[in-house]
């Protein structure tokens, strides 16, 4: 396979969600991806520095999700801080992260 063929199916695909910086707060937002996605297969390609997380479509982290898997208080804004780049569309509110797509490819 040439790389321009790789290049051109990167662009074919609709993986959405979070690329984080390796921090305390990596696994709990992996686990809470997977119980707020149910159904969804949650790939996570771990690279030591950074995590990317993702799915097809739509991905969604809950911050009371995010609370029971990291076992604490926990505010959306910690998030942004650890989130390093993301994939598709965003939109963020204080009870939940959204990453999309408005139109699949």
């Amino acid at each position: 396979m040439s790389r321009d063929h790789n290049t051109a199916e990167a662009y074919r695909n609709n993986r959405v969600g979070p690329v984080l910086r390796a921090s305390s707060i990596t696994s709990g937002v992996i686990e809470a991806a997977r119980e707020d996605n149910p159904g969804k297969e949650i790939r996570v390609d771990d690279k030591l520095a950074y995590v990317r997380i993702d799915t097809d479509g739509e991905l969604i982290l809950r911050r009371a999700t995010l609370e029971d898997t990291l076992g604490r208080p926990f505010r959306m804004s910690e998030l942004e801080v650890n989130l390093s780049s993301f994939a598709g569309r965003i939109e963020t509110t204080d009870d939940y992260v959204l990453f999309y797509y408005k139109k699949t490819l």
